[in-house]
């Protein structure tokens, strides 16, 4: 492909996922009485943006798209903030997947996979049943076109099935289909745990101890955004194969 058609593709793409992000932000919040705080499912299109096509595509879209949600819902205060937290969490997860080390076989790639899928099944099982487990309120739609408000209840046992899915599919995920996968889950990882430390150091200098409350809420929105980014992201690199190629 040539360098002038590629940086046709990247700014179109750009223009496109800027776009994804805002609207993924806005569509779906849950309400979460335990904390008095919301996520969203922003982060799952910043970490796909991001790890198909690398670090400045992911920083500009993650960064602009989160920051025209929150003004476009209301949340002028946290513009500037999200600006730069979520570029920066967009660069990171571009960044870092395309800096896979070099490890001596494949089976310590499989230890590493299974190793970060236990890590990520701990971090659900505790934060699902110690903050999202219970009533909860989720409100589906855009601000323009009106929300849609479920109620519902969710239970301890749930998040223990998810936890124990998600630690065994990443397990046999790596063993059986791409031992590497871990890197670009460690990779989320690293860009969610940005976000989550520049919310808090940004809502404790507006709030003071209160930015305690938004810590489990904002690990539960980046686990979100890992838990969908990461299938949908092998979907379309497994149905064009070229774009991995491209912007590797």
């Amino acid at each position: 492909m040539a360098k002038r058609s590629l940086l046709v593709i990247k700014i179109s793409a750009t223009a496109v996922f800027t776009a994804l992000v805002c609207v993924a932000t806005m569509t779906f919040t849950i309400y979460v009485p335990a904390t008095k705080g919301f996520f969203n499912i922003g982060e799952t299109m910043v970490y796909t943006t991001a790890l198909i096509f690398g670090s400045a595509v992911g920083a500009f879209a993650g960064g602009v798209g989160s920051m025209l949600a929150d003004l476009f819902l209301g949340y002028p205060l946290y513009a500037p903030a999200t600006l730069v937290i979520k570029a920066c969490e967009g660069a990171l997860v571009g960044f870092l997947s395309r800096r896979t080390p070099r490890l001596r076989s494949k089976s310590s790639w499989r230890i590493l996979t299974s190793s970060i899928g236990v890590i990520v099944a701990v971090i659900i099982g505790y934060i699902g049943t110690a903050y999202y487990s219970g009533f909860v309120e989720a409100s589906i739609g855009l601000p323009m076109a009106g929300y849609t408000i479920l109620h519902f209840d969710i239970s301890h046992i749930f998040w223990i099935i998810i936890a124990m899915i998600v630690a065994i599919s990443l397990s046999l995920f790596g063993f059986i289909y791409e031992a590497k996968l871990g890197w670009l889950v460690l990779a989320v990882l690293v860009g969610g745990l940005e976000m989550v430390l520049g919310y808090f150091l940004y809502e404790w200098a507006l709030f003071g101890v209160g930015a305690l409350n938004e810590i489990p809420v904002n690990i539960g929105q980046f686990t979100v955004g890992l838990l969908i980014s990461m299938p949908l992201v092998k979907a379309l690199w497994r149905r064009l194969p070229r774009l991995k190629e491209e912007f590797k």
